[in-house]
């Protein structure tokens, strides 16, 4: 039995917005997923790898956007914003606040050729054009918007292999990317002060627990994540650039998550960089459970435990209803898979806004309160049943346990009014229990 005292009076903090997602469903052959973004009050939506193929030579890429790259920055007619608009805009028109990768998409064809992820030959010119991009989002620029996008990332995993020839993000050394990170972070801070410019999407820590990461495709190359970490951190250290936020991957289960996030944190504390926001911009529990419930308690399971982390943001990976990671959509039924359940269940907690104090076997587990309402996030990954206990203080109201099943049918049953509440959790599932 999991048994649980909660205490809506002891608020420890906000509800952090972990749901966010990486990308978005396309127009035409996928739009009848286009508003369930929004839907599930998906807070941030982080642009990397954006259109089929992988970004499909239309979508939000350096070089998508900005096709020629021997063209003058200030020439609004040297840019074609056309499918990156139409994105955005969808995004905001939904409530989504974008974060938006400066670079380029993987290329897992560059063993054939090489097209956009070899290092600028000019990285102010690189720079500049990143100024135009964020002049056209965020001050109106070549007939553009004002949406206030805060987050820029400059590239995505350049330290995804050590072997040059075999790195399907960066066709060069660490060296270069420090030097094209150093010369954009600076010139791109002191254009927009108050923008959040930071980097670099790494591959992630796995190397701190040791062994072979089988959803990573890890082996030694797990050990180049860190040294590069390493060598980024000292190399920005001695040449004073902004660090806003720093973004890593994971593909490994919650309790690794949670020593790579402390192993981050401790990181960038020990290299001067105690104020730098830290962002899980790429996880995904496991793609051998996508359209299972197992997958809806894995991702839940993920929310509960990052929480207690500093991850300050986590983008799932993906969004777009084609991706073989995209276990929050049904390709089949074209309909929500349910995972998406997950990022509706955590969006109710967020939108209720405080974290409230817990006690007991809490594990999987977090509630949050507005002073009005409750509501409880619980997951059960294990293969049997679980009953949970429930007992609260500082709310009284209606009992609802809220669930969805393999089929993606919703229910909704009433446990009564008061204080507590007893249920059977089934196992490979998630549940979300409201007091109002």
């Amino acid at each position: 039995m999991k048994r649980v005292k909660i205490d809506f009076t002891k608020i420890s903090g906000p509800i952090k917005p972990l749901h966010g997602v990486n990308n978005a469903p396309e127009p035409d052959c996928e739009a009848g997923y286009r508003d369930k973004l929004g839907q599930a009050g998906v807070p941030f939506v982080r642009l990397h790898d954006m259109g089929g193929h992988y970004a499909a030579a239309r979508y939000v890429d350096i070089a998508n956007v900005f096709p020629d790259f021997d063209r003058d920055p200030e020439d609004p007619a040297s840019y074609d914003f056309a499918f990156t608009d139409w994105l955005i805009s969808d995004l905001y028109r939904q409530g989504c606040e974008v974060v938006y990768r400066l670079g380029s998409s993987i290329e897992c064809q560059h063993f054939i050729k090489p097209r956009n992820i070899i290092p600028p030959r000019d990285n102010l010119q690189w720079a500049r054009i990143c100024e135009g991009i964020i002049r056209h989002y965020n001050e109106g620029w070549a007939n553009g918007y004002r949406y206030g996008i805060r987050y820029w990332e400059i590239w995505n995993e350049p330290d995804n292999t050590p072997d040059i020839a075999d790195n399907p993000m960066w066709k060069g050394t660490p060296e270069q990317y420090y030097a094209l990170y150093e010369v954009a972070s600076k010139y791109l801070k002191q254009r927009f002060p108050d923008l959040m410019i930071g980097g670099y999407a790494s591959c992630g820590f796995y190397a701190v627990l040791g062994g072979y990461v089988k959803a990573a495709n890890s082996s030694e190359r797990t050990e180049h994540f860190i040294d590069f970490l390493h060598g980024f951190l000292a190399h920005i250290q001695g040449k004073e650039c902004p660090l806003d936020f720093f973004s890593w991957h994971s593909y490994a289960d919650a309790a690794s998550n949670r020593i790579f996030a402390d192993y981050a944190r401790k990181t960038l504390d020990e290299y001067g960089f105690a104020g730098t926001e830290m962002h899980l911009n790429e996880w995904n529990p496991s793609r051998d459970v996508r359209g299972t419930t197992m997958d809806l308690a894995l991702i839940t399971q993920m929310f509960c435990a990052m929480h207690a982390t500093d991850v300050r943001v986590m983008n799932y990976y993906d969004a777009q209803a084609w991706s073989t990671y995209a276990g929050i959509w049904d390709g089949n039924k074209r309909q929500p898979a349910p995972a998406y359940y997950s990022f509706v269940y955590y969006n109710r907690l967020y939108r209720l806004g405080g974290c409230a104090a817990m006690e007991g076997d809490a594990q999987d587990m977090l509630a949050a309160t507005d002073g009005k309402q409750g509501a409880v996030l619980i997951s059960n990954p294990a293969a049997s049943d679980c009953t949970v206990d429930l007992s609260w203080s500082g709310l009284l109201g209606s009992v609802k346990v809220h669930s969805v099943d393999a089929n993606c049918t919703e229910s909704t049953h009433v446990l009564g009014s008061g204080s507590r509440a007893e249920f059977v959790l089934p196992g490979q599932s998630a549940v979300l229990v409201t007091i109002a």
